[in-house]
Formats: structure tokens, C-alpha cells, sequence
């Protein structure tokens, strides 16, 4: 009950913060929004089946490039782009998973690493889509053929009900007996398999809606800033990400918004003092590592109090 009210009022300052933010404010909230929910994708897998992928940015840049591919022959409607992204990414998500979940631990982390590197490098030779240097957008996608998505508070409130949705989808699955098979597996897998339960089905659909969700997070990004470049797929990317999950924590479903509000938020403001930001940034990583808790923890201690 407590982590319910928890979320129920984080959402709603996330509601609310048109209300009293400008356009800047805004974005950088959007983006923090977009990213928790590519973070609570990557949560979901790591939390429940402890699956560290390293390929998690790719998938949510294959969603952003379906966007602008698809923009760039002539389909800009979010209701057709969106779904669309989130099936390409999750083709490739079902592709790769099938191999990368043959392995375990080290071997599944470098092996999604070099199926995110091979998407990167795909990414960057589509010359007829910017190769190197990316694609702009000619605008933000059209939402049931209206220009409503251009509109700052609309956009806001789209990428948060579909964040909202997210994570309501990942905490469902988690308490449903598809997320229990995948924590039985995670914490023990030799005795799942003594019970007649194969844990890898369970892991390859847990990947691909991770990944569908990821592109979903790609198509809002593309739109967020109106272009798409292969960086977008970069493994540096998806250490963010995982750094995000950690900082949140992938317990519960809204451990990584947190850590990747909190992150994006920290790193805005750390930013606006210093050129060096990333040293104090490291630093309070680090703090964070030693007090072997995370933001949601944190946060919840000093409820407690």
C-alpha cells in the first residue's frame, strides 16, 4: 500500500508540474519521463529474471529510427508510428533474446553488448537516413491526424500516461505467475527446473516486451527532440540506463522512474554549476554504492522518520 501511494504521488507531481513549469522545464522533464520509462523496461528484466543488458539502448533507438524512417515515407501518425516502433524493437528484441538467453551472467551481458554495437554500426550506414550525422524530423508526429503532439502540456501528458502505463504493465506481470516463474528462475533456477518449468520461454517474452516498451520510449525521444542519430543506440546509452535501475532500484516497478528522474534532474543541475560535472556526478554514484541503498530506499527511510 505504501509503494502504491508512493507512486500515486510521484505521477501526480509529474502531473503537475505544467502548472508552474516553462517550456525548458518542461523538456528536460519529458526527457527524464521518457527515459524512466525505458528505464522501468530494463528494471522489469533486471529485477525479476536479472537479466543485464547492454543492448537496452538499442532497442529503444531502433524505435527511434522506425519513427523517422517511417516519417520519412510519408507515415506520421503516432497512432501508426508508435505501434510500429514498438514491434520492430521487439523483432529485435525476439531475435537476439533467443541467442543472448542461451547464456548466463557475464556471457549474456557482453553478448548483448555486441548485438546493441552491431545495431549501432547498422545505424550509422543508413546513408539514405543520415548514416553519420542523424536524421531530422520534419516535425513531431500528427496524433489521430491532429498537430497535437507540438503542443508542450499535450506532449507532457502523452509520454506520461504511457509511463504510467508502463509501469503499471511491468508491476502486473511481476505479481502475476509469468513474473513469479521468472523470480523463481532468477533465484533458483536448478530447483525450477526440477519442477518441470523451463525458465527460458519465460525470459525471451520478458525480453521482447522489455524491448517493445524500449521502443516506445525511442518513438517519444525522436519526437522529444525532432531528430534520431545512431548515438542513440550507443552501449554508453544503456549504462545510463542500468545506472538509472540501480539508483531507482529494480525491486519494484517504480524504483527506476525514480532513478532516472532523480539522475536526469541531478545531472541537469550539476551541469548548470560546472563544466566538470561528471566528476561530482561520479562521486555521488559512488555515495550512493557505499550506503548500499538506493533513491526509492532512501526515500522510503525517511518516511519512516
Amino acid at each position: 500500500m505504501r509503494a502504491l501511494l508512493f507512486a500515486l504521488a510521484v505521477f501526480g507531481l509529474l502531473a503537475a508540474v505544467p502548472v508552474f513549469a516553462d517550456t525548458a522545464t518542461l523538456t528536460l522533464v519529458a526527457r527524464g519521463m521518457i527515459f524512466a520509462l525505458a528505464s522501468a523496461s530494463l528494471g522489469f528484466i533486471l529485477g525479476q529474471g536479472a537479466l543485464v543488458s547492454f543492448g537496452h539502448a538499442a532497442l529503444m533507438g531502433i524505435g527511434a529510427y522506425a519513427v523517422g524512417i517511417a516519417m520519412e515515407e510519408g507515415v506520421r501518425d503516432a497512432l501508426i508510428a508508435f505501434p510500429l516502433a514498438m514491434a520492430a524493437a521487439g523483432l529485435f528484441a525476439l531475435v537476439t533474446g533467443a541467442i543472448s538467453l542461451k547464456t548466463r551472467g557475464v556471457y549474456f551481458i557482453m553478448i548483448t553488448l555486441a548485438f546493441g554495437q552491431m545495431a549501432f554500426f547498422v545505424a550509422q550506414s543508413l546513408s539514405a537516413y543520415g548514416g553519420d550525422d542523424g536524421l531530422t524530423l520534419a516535425a513531431r508526429s500528427t496524433l489521430a491526424g491532429q498537430r497535437w503532439l507540438r503542443d508542450p502540456w499535450t506532449f507532457h501528458y502523452v509520454v506520461l500516461g504511457l509511463l504510467a502505463v508502463t509501469v503499471l504493465v511491468c508491476a502486473m506481470l511481476a505479481r502475476a505467475p509469468f513474473g513469479r516463474v521468472l523470480a523463481a528462475g532468477r533465484d533458483n533456477e536448478r530447483r525450477l527446473r526440477a519442477l518441470g518449468v523451463d525458465p527460458y520461454p519465460y525470459r525471451l517474452l520478458a525480453y521482447v516486451i522489455a524491448g517493445a516498451f524500449a521502443g516506445l520510449a525511442g518513438a517519444l525521444y525522436a519526437n522529444l527532440t525532432e531528430f534520431v542519430s545512431p548515438a542513440y543506440l550507443s552501449w554508453h546509452r544503456s549504462a545510463e540506463f542500468i545506472v538509472m535501475v540501480v539508483a531507482g532500484g529494480a525491486t519494484s516497478a517504480i524504483g527506476p522512474v525514480i532513478g532516472a528522474l532523480g539522475v536526469v534532474l541531478v545531472e541537469d543541475g550539476l551541469a548548470r554549476l560546472t563544466e566538470h560535472w561528471r566528476i561530482l556526478f561520479g562521486l555521488l554514484l559512488v555515495l550512493l554504492v557505499l550506503l548500499r541503498g538506493n533513491l526509492s530506499a532512501l526515500l522510503g527511510r525517511r518516511r519512516d522518520g
